[in-house]
């Protein structure tokens, strides 16, 4: 079932039934039975123009699409209110959904100007994500300077971050931190996030090496697991050294609702098939976790 309609319509109310309270908490899903499985254009996708983008993903059986700026799809700022417009009825008028788009800007930049530039390239990326029919748009923190004190650092990144999550709120569109960078360890998005208090300004959980530093992954995870966003990306799952049946375990406790979308630098042979296998591997971690969690 496509996730947009899924989302929109119960089973009761697709057949047609008003079920009663008691019927409705019998019928209930198990917790994470709300989360999709997606892709971002990072590496297995940076190739290909819409079409086939659109065209793959719907052989592969994947539900939504993150647009990494500056690849083959071309949906960049520069589109004209045609294009973008085109780009709207591609995704409309098919099974994949458009989650978002993944700008490159950051906030870390020492020089003011260019920390300007990049919010102001933000705010065309919204107004962007708006006009295709997207739902919000990836960040970045991003890094440590010399000479220039962590705590500054942070606030300026949490500063910027308000000041684009409340512009995106005009258009509907989630501002979306990546934990990237320097800036990756989860205590460190805390405290960014501590600052960047905006309702709208949510985080993308990114599947670090970070995330297992400190306490652990459950600890991390929880320090963070109320501003995460519509979006977080994860690896191949055979990927070595990160828990990722930890990882959804905790998702589905936590009745997560968004997508979990593959951003990997590591082509398989036929990205089609390896998006099909990943897809249904996430079933299978989900099914698992589902049944792990149940109560008697």
């Amino acid at each position: 079932m496509h996730r947009r309609s899924f989302l929109g319509h119960s089973l009761a109310a697709s057949a047609g039934l008003v079920a009663l309270p008691w019927a409705r908490a019998m019928a209930a899903p198990p917790p994470g039975s709300r989360m999709a499985y997606g892709l971002v254009t990072y590496q297995w996708a940076k190739d290909w123009d819409l079409p086939t983008l659109i065209s793959n993903c719907q052989k592969a059986g994947v539900q939504g699409v993150e647009l990494r700026t500056t690849h083959a799809h071309k949906v960049e700022p520069t589109l004209s209110a045609p294009q973008r417009e085109e780009v709207r009825t591609r995704f409309a008028e098919s099974d994949v959904a458009l989650v978002g788009l993944g700008s490159n800007e950051r906030f870390d930049h020492p020089d003011q100007e260019a920390l300007k530039r990049a919010i102001e390239s933000t705010k065309e990326f919204i107004r962007l994500s708006h006009d295709v029919g997207a739902t919000g748009v990836k960040v970045k923190p991003d890094s440590f300077h010399k000479d220039v004190p962590r705590e500054k650092t942070i606030e300026q990144i949490g500063r910027a971050l308000n000041e684009v999550g409340e512009y995106g709120a005009g258009f509907g569109q989630q501002v979306r931190l990546e934990v990237h960078g320097q800036c990756a360890e989860l205590p460190t998005i805390k405290a960014i996030l501590d600052v960047a208090d905006h309702s709208n300004v949510v985080i993308c959980w990114n599947s670090n090496a970070d995330d297992l530093k400190g306490e652990g992954l459950e600890h991390n995870f929880r320090l963070v697991r109320d501003r995460f966003g519509a979006t977080l990306h994860v690896r191949q799952w055979q990927a070595a050294g990160y828990p990722w049946q930890e990882l959804i375990n905790l998702l589905v406790q936590t009745d997560y609702d968004g997508w979990v979308m593959l951003e990997d630098s590591q082509l398989p042979v036929d990205p089609v098939a390896g998006l099909a296998q990943q897809r249904e591997q996430f079933q299978t971690m989900v099914e698992k976790a589902q049944e792990s969690t149940a109560t008697p």
